[in-house]
């Protein structure tokens, strides 16, 4: 939950179902080493967008909520 008590949405377009999952990247090109980026994920779409980041050289890691 956000500090003002409304539920994490996952980032799919579209989407508005509750994220279980934060997929975490960066973009070396454009990003300190150190920053990390996030994502949220519900479950039908955590491996949707780990693969569209993970094809770019941009996942980190996907961890739960």
């Amino acid at each position: 939950m956000t500090a003002s008590n409304e539920p994490l949405i996952c980032s799919a377009k579209g989407c508005r179902a509750p994220a279980g999952y934060a997929v975490v990247w960066n973009n070396p090109k454009i990003h300190q080493p150190d920053r990390e980026k996030v994502w949220l994920a519900c479950a039908e779409h955590r491996q949707r967008l780990a693969d569209f980041l993970q094809l770019r050289g941009f996942l980190r890691r996907v961890d739960p909520l």
